[in-house]
Protein backbone atom coordinates (compact mmCIF):
# COMPACT_ATOMS: atom_id res chain seq x y z
CA UNK A 1 0.00 0.00 0.00
CA UNK A 2 1.77 3.06 -0.91
CA UNK A 3 0.37 6.36 0.36
CA UNK A 4 0.92 9.89 -0.47
CA UNK A 5 0.10 12.62 2.40
CA UNK A 6 0.02 16.27 1.24
CA UNK A 7 -0.13 18.51 4.25
CA UNK A 8 0.01 22.11 4.50
CA UNK A 9 2.86 23.30 6.61
CA UNK A 10 2.98 26.13 9.20
CA UNK A 11 6.65 27.13 9.41
CA UNK A 12 6.48 25.96 13.06
CA UNK A 13 6.18 28.86 14.20
CA UNK A 14 3.28 28.07 16.75
CA UNK A 15 1.29 24.93 17.77
CA UNK A 16 -0.55 24.21 14.80
CA UNK A 17 -2.78 21.25 15.82
CA UNK A 18 -4.01 20.26 12.22
CA UNK A 19 0.08 20.12 11.53
CA UNK A 20 0.32 17.76 14.48
CA UNK A 21 -2.22 15.63 14.18
CA UNK A 22 -1.15 15.16 10.41
CA UNK A 23 2.47 14.40 10.90
CA UNK A 24 1.15 11.95 14.07
CA UNK A 25 -0.33 9.82 11.67
CA UNK A 26 2.23 9.81 9.10
CA UNK A 27 4.62 8.79 11.74
CA UNK A 28 2.73 5.87 12.92
CA UNK A 29 2.19 4.63 9.41
CA UNK A 30 5.64 4.85 8.99
CA UNK A 31 5.95 3.40 11.86
CA UNK A 32 3.71 0.50 10.96
CA UNK A 33 5.46 -0.63 8.19
CA UNK A 34 3.84 1.33 5.72
CA UNK A 35 5.19 3.59 2.57
CA UNK A 36 3.72 6.92 3.20
CA UNK A 37 5.31 9.68 1.27
CA UNK A 38 4.93 13.23 3.36
CA UNK A 39 4.67 16.15 0.35
CA UNK A 40 4.52 19.55 2.12
CA UNK A 41 2.84 22.67 0.71
CA UNK A 42 3.35 25.81 1.30
CA UNK A 43 5.80 25.65 3.98
CA UNK A 44 8.53 23.32 5.33
CA UNK A 45 7.76 21.17 8.41
CA UNK A 46 9.74 21.45 11.02
CA UNK A 47 8.58 18.98 13.06
CA UNK A 48 10.01 16.17 10.52
CA UNK A 49 13.41 17.41 10.20
CA UNK A 50 15.92 14.66 10.52
CA UNK A 51 13.43 11.88 10.36
CA UNK A 52 12.99 8.68 8.58
CA UNK A 53 10.01 9.66 7.38
CA UNK A 54 9.79 9.90 3.54
CA UNK A 55 9.12 13.14 2.82
CA UNK A 56 8.78 15.14 -1.08
CA UNK A 57 9.88 19.18 -1.65
CA UNK A 58 8.04 21.74 -0.57
CA UNK A 59 5.59 22.25 -3.69
CA UNK A 60 3.17 25.36 -3.88
CA UNK A 61 5.95 27.44 -1.90
CA UNK A 62 4.36 30.00 -0.30
CA UNK A 63 6.55 33.06 -1.58
CA UNK A 64 5.72 31.49 -5.22
CA UNK A 65 1.85 31.44 -5.01
CA UNK A 66 1.90 34.70 -3.91
CA UNK A 67 3.66 36.51 -6.19
CA UNK A 68 1.62 34.29 -8.92
CA UNK A 69 -1.68 35.08 -7.21
CA UNK A 70 -0.74 38.92 -7.33
CA UNK A 71 1.07 39.62 -10.42
CA UNK A 72 0.72 38.11 -13.39
CA UNK A 73 4.05 38.95 -15.14
CA UNK A 74 5.40 36.96 -12.48
CA UNK A 75 3.74 33.69 -13.98
CA UNK A 76 5.70 33.95 -17.15
CA UNK A 77 9.52 34.22 -15.46
CA UNK A 78 11.40 31.59 -16.33
CA UNK A 79 11.33 28.33 -13.39
CA UNK A 80 14.88 29.06 -12.42
CA UNK A 81 13.74 32.40 -11.11
CA UNK A 82 10.42 31.30 -8.90
CA UNK A 83 12.52 28.00 -7.60
CA UNK A 84 14.81 30.64 -5.63
CA UNK A 85 11.77 31.54 -3.93
CA UNK A 86 11.12 27.94 -2.51
CA UNK A 87 14.66 27.93 -0.77
CA UNK A 88 13.91 27.07 2.89
CA UNK A 89 15.89 29.99 4.36
CA UNK A 90 13.41 31.95 2.31
CA UNK A 91 10.40 29.81 3.32
CA UNK A 92 11.42 30.23 6.58
CA UNK A 93 11.01 33.62 6.65
CA UNK A 94 7.88 33.86 5.20
CA UNK A 95 6.42 31.74 8.12
CA UNK A 96 7.60 34.16 10.36
CA UNK A 97 5.61 36.96 8.45
CA UNK A 98 2.48 34.76 9.20
CA UNK A 99 0.82 36.06 5.79
CA UNK A 100 -0.31 32.76 5.15
CA UNK A 101 -1.64 31.61 8.37
CA UNK A 102 -4.40 33.58 8.65
CA UNK A 103 -7.40 34.13 5.97
CA UNK A 104 -7.45 37.44 5.78
CA UNK A 105 -7.14 39.02 2.42
CA UNK A 106 -6.26 35.89 0.59
CA UNK A 107 -9.80 34.93 -0.19
CA UNK A 108 -8.87 35.25 -4.05
CA UNK A 109 -5.88 33.09 -3.34
CA UNK A 110 -7.68 30.68 -1.69
CA UNK A 111 -10.25 30.20 -4.21
CA UNK A 112 -7.34 30.48 -6.96
CA UNK A 113 -5.57 27.09 -5.75
CA UNK A 114 -9.36 25.66 -4.96
CA UNK A 115 -9.85 26.23 -9.36
CA UNK A 116 -6.81 23.76 -9.50
CA UNK A 117 -5.73 23.49 -13.09
CA UNK A 118 -7.89 26.72 -14.48
CA UNK A 119 -6.54 28.35 -11.20
CA UNK A 120 -3.40 30.75 -11.11
CA UNK A 121 -1.30 28.10 -9.43
CA UNK A 122 -1.35 26.04 -12.51
CA UNK A 123 2.37 25.84 -13.02
CA UNK A 124 2.55 24.46 -9.52
CA UNK A 125 0.05 21.60 -9.63
CA UNK A 126 2.02 20.88 -12.95
CA UNK A 127 5.10 20.64 -10.99
CA UNK A 128 4.01 18.40 -8.16
CA UNK A 129 2.23 16.24 -10.43
CA UNK A 130 5.14 15.73 -12.52
CA UNK A 131 7.22 15.12 -9.81
CA UNK A 132 4.45 12.44 -7.98
CA UNK A 133 4.86 10.78 -11.53
CA UNK A 134 8.26 10.00 -10.93
CA UNK A 135 7.45 8.29 -7.11
CA UNK A 136 6.00 4.75 -6.71
CA UNK A 137 2.23 5.24 -8.00
CA UNK A 138 0.42 5.66 -4.82
CA UNK A 139 -2.95 3.87 -4.09
CA UNK A 140 -4.09 6.48 -2.19
CA UNK A 141 -3.75 10.18 -1.90
CA UNK A 142 -4.32 11.57 1.21
CA UNK A 143 -5.50 15.70 1.73
CA UNK A 144 -5.06 17.35 4.95
CA UNK A 145 -7.88 19.27 4.42
CA UNK A 146 -10.70 20.18 1.90
CA UNK A 147 -8.95 24.18 0.87
CA UNK A 148 -6.33 21.45 -1.03
CA UNK A 149 -8.95 19.63 -3.15
CA UNK A 150 -8.52 21.89 -5.96
CA UNK A 151 -5.36 19.30 -6.74
CA UNK A 152 -7.70 16.13 -6.58
CA UNK A 153 -9.56 16.46 -10.35
CA UNK A 154 -5.50 16.47 -11.61
CA UNK A 155 -4.00 14.40 -9.24
CA UNK A 156 -6.39 11.68 -9.11
CA UNK A 157 -6.27 11.87 -13.46
CA UNK A 158 -2.33 11.40 -13.36
CA UNK A 159 -1.79 8.71 -11.00
CA UNK A 160 -5.12 6.51 -11.05
CA UNK A 161 -5.59 7.24 -7.00
CA UNK A 162 -8.07 6.95 -4.98
CA UNK A 163 -8.88 10.11 -2.70
CA UNK A 164 -9.20 10.61 1.14
CA UNK A 165 -9.69 13.92 2.33
CA UNK A 166 -9.68 14.94 5.98
CA UNK A 167 -12.06 17.91 7.46
CA UNK A 168 -10.46 20.25 9.81
CA UNK A 169 -11.84 23.12 10.68
CA UNK A 170 -12.02 24.18 7.05
CA UNK A 171 -14.93 26.52 8.14
CA UNK A 172 -12.92 29.07 10.44
CA UNK A 173 -10.45 29.86 7.78
CA UNK A 174 -13.55 30.24 4.94
CA UNK A 175 -16.09 31.89 6.70
CA UNK A 176 -13.12 34.72 7.70
CA UNK A 177 -12.88 35.55 3.65
CA UNK A 178 -15.25 38.16 2.35
CA UNK A 179 -18.36 37.28 1.71
CA UNK A 180 -17.94 37.19 -2.28
CA UNK A 181 -14.93 34.73 -1.94
CA UNK A 182 -16.39 33.32 0.88
CA UNK A 183 -19.42 31.67 -0.71
CA UNK A 184 -17.51 31.25 -3.84
CA UNK A 185 -14.80 29.16 -1.87
CA UNK A 186 -17.95 27.10 -0.35
CA UNK A 187 -19.25 26.39 -3.82
CA UNK A 188 -16.28 25.06 -4.94
CA UNK A 189 -14.98 22.72 -2.54
CA UNK A 190 -18.87 20.99 -2.47
CA UNK A 191 -18.37 20.30 -6.16
CA UNK A 192 -14.95 19.06 -5.20
CA UNK A 193 -16.46 16.66 -2.88
CA UNK A 194 -17.33 14.59 -6.35
CA UNK A 195 -13.82 13.57 -6.55
CA UNK A 196 -13.39 12.51 -3.21
CA UNK A 197 -13.81 8.42 -2.11
CA UNK A 198 -14.10 9.40 1.40
CA UNK A 199 -14.20 12.55 3.92
CA UNK A 200 -12.78 11.80 7.54
CA UNK A 201 -13.90 14.30 9.81
CA UNK A 202 -12.41 14.65 12.90
CA UNK A 203 -15.27 14.47 15.38
CA UNK A 204 -18.92 14.13 15.12
CA UNK A 205 -19.28 17.34 15.64
CA UNK A 206 -17.53 18.99 12.23
CA UNK A 207 -19.18 15.45 10.29
CA UNK A 208 -22.76 16.66 11.08
CA UNK A 209 -21.48 20.61 10.10
CA UNK A 210 -19.34 19.90 7.17
CA UNK A 211 -22.33 17.23 5.42
CA UNK A 212 -24.47 20.33 5.76
CA UNK A 213 -22.29 23.04 4.43
CA UNK A 214 -21.37 20.83 1.60
CA UNK A 215 -24.00 19.02 1.03
CA UNK A 216 -22.19 15.30 1.92
CA UNK A 217 -23.95 12.07 1.73
CA UNK A 218 -24.05 10.26 4.69
CA UNK A 219 -21.89 7.83 3.37
CA UNK A 220 -19.54 9.90 1.95
CA UNK A 221 -18.00 10.70 5.39
CA UNK A 222 -16.29 8.35 8.12
CA UNK A 223 -15.21 9.98 11.63
CA UNK A 224 -11.34 9.68 12.20
CA UNK A 225 -10.11 11.55 15.13
CA UNK A 226 -6.91 12.57 16.32
CA UNK A 227 -4.42 10.61 18.16
CA UNK A 228 -1.65 11.24 19.83
CA UNK A 229 0.94 8.68 21.27
CA UNK A 230 -0.31 7.39 24.79
CA UNK A 231 3.76 6.23 25.26
CA UNK A 232 5.11 9.78 24.24
CA UNK A 233 2.49 11.71 26.53
CA UNK A 234 2.21 9.95 29.34
CA UNK A 235 1.89 11.16 33.66
CA UNK A 236 4.42 12.29 35.26
CA UNK A 237 6.22 10.36 38.32
CA UNK A 238 4.91 13.23 41.01
CA UNK A 239 2.45 16.15 40.82
CA UNK A 240 3.66 19.86 40.38
CA UNK A 241 4.60 21.00 44.57
CA UNK A 242 2.05 24.35 44.03
CA UNK A 243 -1.07 24.41 42.03
CA UNK A 244 -0.16 25.39 38.13
CA UNK A 245 -2.75 26.28 35.84
CA UNK A 246 -1.59 25.67 31.79
CA UNK A 247 -2.41 27.06 28.37
CA UNK A 248 -1.43 25.25 25.00
CA UNK A 249 -2.48 26.65 21.72
CA UNK A 250 -1.39 29.29 19.52
CA UNK A 251 -1.36 32.77 21.84
CA UNK A 252 -4.53 34.61 20.07
CA UNK A 253 -7.99 36.39 20.65
CA UNK A 254 -9.31 33.48 19.27
CA UNK A 255 -7.98 30.83 21.83
CA UNK A 256 -9.13 33.26 24.73
CA UNK A 257 -5.60 33.39 26.73
CA UNK A 258 -6.84 37.47 28.14
CA UNK A 259 -9.50 35.11 29.45
CA UNK A 260 -7.22 32.76 30.82
CA UNK A 261 -5.03 35.30 32.26
CA UNK A 262 -7.82 37.44 33.50
CA UNK A 263 -9.57 33.89 35.72
CA UNK A 264 -6.06 33.53 36.55
CA UNK A 265 -5.58 36.70 38.58
CA UNK A 266 -9.42 36.37 39.76
CA UNK A 267 -8.19 32.61 41.10
CA UNK A 268 -4.73 34.17 42.96
CA UNK A 269 -6.95 36.47 45.14
CA UNK A 270 -8.94 33.22 46.35
CA UNK A 271 -7.59 31.57 49.72
CA UNK A 272 -5.61 28.76 49.34
CA UNK A 273 -4.70 29.49 46.19
CA UNK A 274 -1.72 32.16 46.46
CA UNK A 275 0.87 30.30 44.79
CA UNK A 276 -1.42 29.40 41.90
CA UNK A 277 0.67 29.43 38.95
CA UNK A 278 0.06 30.35 35.19
CA UNK A 279 2.32 28.68 32.38
CA UNK A 280 1.68 29.11 28.92
CA UNK A 281 3.31 27.78 25.65
CA UNK A 282 1.92 27.51 21.83
CA UNK A 283 3.66 30.28 19.64
CA UNK A 284 2.22 33.02 17.80
CA UNK A 285 2.16 34.73 14.94
CA UNK A 286 3.26 38.65 14.23
CA UNK A 287 -0.37 39.65 13.78
CA UNK A 288 -1.23 38.88 17.09
CA UNK A 289 2.21 40.95 18.49
CA UNK A 290 0.34 43.72 19.88
CA UNK A 291 -2.66 41.25 22.03
CA UNK A 292 0.32 39.89 23.42
CA UNK A 293 1.88 43.12 24.69
CA UNK A 294 -1.28 44.10 26.28
CA UNK A 295 -1.35 40.78 27.79
CA UNK A 296 2.53 41.24 29.50
CA UNK A 297 1.23 44.96 30.39
CA UNK A 298 -1.73 43.84 32.57
CA UNK A 299 -0.24 41.08 34.09
CA UNK A 300 3.43 43.58 35.30
CA UNK A 301 0.06 46.04 36.23
CA UNK A 302 -1.16 43.21 38.37
CA UNK A 303 1.59 42.50 40.47
CA UNK A 304 1.42 38.90 39.84
CA UNK A 305 3.74 38.71 36.66
CA UNK A 306 6.16 36.90 38.35
CA UNK A 307 4.07 33.85 38.76
CA UNK A 308 3.72 33.21 35.09
CA UNK A 309 5.59 31.56 32.96
CA UNK A 310 5.38 32.09 28.70
CA UNK A 311 7.09 29.11 27.19
CA UNK A 312 8.50 28.13 23.87
CA UNK A 313 7.75 24.59 24.65
CA UNK A 314 5.49 23.33 22.07
CA UNK A 315 7.46 21.86 19.88
CA UNK A 316 8.09 17.88 20.03
CA UNK A 317 8.87 16.14 23.14
CA UNK A 318 9.04 19.43 25.37
CA UNK A 319 5.41 19.81 24.74
CA UNK A 320 4.80 16.49 26.61
CA UNK A 321 7.38 17.68 29.89
CA UNK A 322 5.76 21.05 29.79
CA UNK A 323 1.82 19.24 29.91
CA UNK A 324 3.19 17.52 32.77
CA UNK A 325 4.07 20.24 35.12
CA UNK A 326 0.74 21.11 34.94
CA UNK A 327 -2.37 20.68 37.58
CA UNK A 328 -4.80 21.75 35.11
CA UNK A 329 -5.29 23.35 31.95
CA UNK A 330 -7.76 25.25 29.96
CA UNK A 331 -8.08 26.96 26.37
CA UNK A 332 -10.82 29.27 26.52
CA UNK A 333 -11.45 29.24 22.72
CA UNK A 334 -14.38 32.02 22.02
CA UNK A 335 -14.44 29.88 18.44
CA UNK A 336 -15.99 26.16 18.24
CA UNK A 337 -13.01 24.31 17.01
CA UNK A 338 -13.44 20.93 15.16
CA UNK A 339 -11.34 18.82 17.84
CA UNK A 340 -9.33 20.53 20.26
CA UNK A 341 -5.70 18.15 19.65
CA UNK A 342 -4.75 19.81 23.18
CA UNK A 343 -7.31 18.30 25.12
CA UNK A 344 -6.24 14.27 24.58
CA UNK A 345 -2.89 15.28 24.67
CA UNK A 346 -3.26 16.94 28.00
CA UNK A 347 -5.38 13.96 29.39
CA UNK A 348 -2.70 11.27 28.07
CA UNK A 349 -0.27 13.00 31.11
CA UNK A 350 -2.77 12.70 33.27
CA UNK A 351 -3.91 16.44 33.32
CA UNK A 352 -7.48 17.04 33.54
CA UNK A 353 -9.02 20.29 31.37
CA UNK A 354 -11.87 22.90 31.66
CA UNK A 355 -13.22 23.72 28.39
CA UNK A 356 -16.23 25.90 27.10
CA UNK A 357 -18.84 23.36 26.16
CA UNK A 358 -18.72 24.37 22.18
CA UNK A 359 -17.92 23.14 19.33
CA UNK A 360 -16.18 19.35 19.96
CA UNK A 361 -14.87 20.01 22.97
CA UNK A 362 -17.90 18.27 24.67
CA UNK A 363 -17.47 15.45 22.26
CA UNK A 364 -14.00 14.62 23.57
CA UNK A 365 -14.33 15.37 27.39
CA UNK A 366 -17.86 13.06 27.09
CA UNK A 367 -15.70 10.36 25.24
CA UNK A 368 -12.89 10.45 27.49
CA UNK A 369 -14.25 11.57 31.48
CA UNK A 370 -11.05 13.70 31.72
CA UNK A 371 -12.65 17.29 32.07
CA UNK A 372 -15.06 19.69 32.76
CA UNK A 373 -17.34 22.53 30.40
CA UNK A 374 -18.81 25.46 31.64
CA UNK A 375 -20.69 27.93 29.92
CA UNK A 376 -19.93 30.89 31.07
CA UNK A 377 -17.03 31.68 28.74
CA UNK A 378 -15.77 34.98 31.00
CA UNK A 379 -13.16 35.32 33.41
CA UNK A 380 -15.46 35.06 36.26
CA UNK A 381 -17.49 32.00 34.86
CA UNK A 382 -14.17 30.14 33.99
CA UNK A 383 -12.42 30.83 37.32
CA UNK A 384 -15.91 29.37 38.42
CA UNK A 385 -15.15 26.07 36.60
CA UNK A 386 -11.23 25.77 37.31
CA UNK A 387 -11.28 26.74 41.02
CA UNK A 388 -12.84 23.02 42.10
CA UNK A 389 -9.90 21.23 40.55
CA UNK A 390 -6.99 24.04 41.47
CA UNK A 391 -8.41 23.56 45.14
CA UNK A 392 -8.31 19.80 45.73
CA UNK A 393 -5.12 18.16 44.07
CA UNK A 394 -6.32 14.54 44.40
CA UNK A 395 -9.73 15.55 42.59
CA UNK A 396 -7.76 17.01 39.48
CA UNK A 397 -5.47 14.07 39.88
CA UNK A 398 -8.43 11.62 39.82
CA UNK A 399 -9.99 12.90 36.88
CA UNK A 400 -6.74 12.98 35.11
CA UNK A 401 -6.16 9.39 35.78
CA UNK A 402 -9.88 8.61 34.21
CA UNK A 403 -8.98 10.95 31.12
CA UNK A 404 -5.50 9.02 30.55
CA UNK A 405 -7.72 6.22 30.61
CA UNK A 406 -10.22 7.47 28.20
CA UNK A 407 -7.51 8.56 25.35
CA UNK A 408 -5.54 5.14 25.60
CA UNK A 409 -8.81 3.57 24.63
CA UNK A 410 -10.44 5.84 22.71
CA UNK A 411 -7.38 8.37 20.63
CA UNK A 412 -4.56 6.20 20.56
CA UNK A 413 -2.34 6.84 17.67
CA UNK A 414 -1.63 3.49 16.27
CA UNK A 415 -5.12 2.26 17.01
CA UNK A 416 -6.13 5.20 14.85
CA UNK A 417 -3.60 4.82 12.04
CA UNK A 418 -4.92 1.32 11.99
CA UNK A 419 -8.23 2.20 11.73
CA UNK A 420 -6.76 4.66 8.71
CA UNK A 421 -4.98 2.15 6.95
CA UNK A 422 -8.55 0.09 7.23
CA UNK A 423 -10.41 2.66 5.00
CA UNK A 424 -7.49 3.10 2.93
CA UNK A 425 -7.59 -0.83 2.36
CA UNK A 426 -11.34 -0.85 1.38
CA UNK A 427 -10.80 1.86 -1.03
CA UNK A 428 -7.93 0.71 -3.15
CA UNK A 429 -9.98 -2.80 -2.92
CA UNK A 430 -12.55 -1.36 -4.79
CA UNK A 431 -10.42 0.52 -7.17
Amino acid sequence: MNVVHIVPGSGGGFYCQNCVRDLGLVRALHAAGHDVLFVPMYLPSMELAGEAVSQAPVFYGAVNVYLAQKLPFYRRLPESWRRRLDAPGILRWAASKAGTTQANGLGDLTLSVLEGRDGRQRRELEQMTAWLKTRPRPDVVHFSNALLLGLAPALREALGARIVCTLQDEDRWLDELPTDSRDRCWARIAELGRSVDRFLPVSETFARRMRERLHLPAGQCRTLPAGVDVEAFSPPQSRPAMPTLGFLSELSPAHGLDLLVEAFLLLRRRPGLETLRLRITGGDIRVDTPYLARIHKRLAASGHGDAVDFSDAYRGPARADFLRSLSVMSVPARQPEAFGLFQIEAMACGVPVVQPAIGAYPEIVDATGGGVLYDDNTPEGLAAALHPLLADPERATRLGLVGRQGVVERFNITRIAESLMGIYRDLAGGS
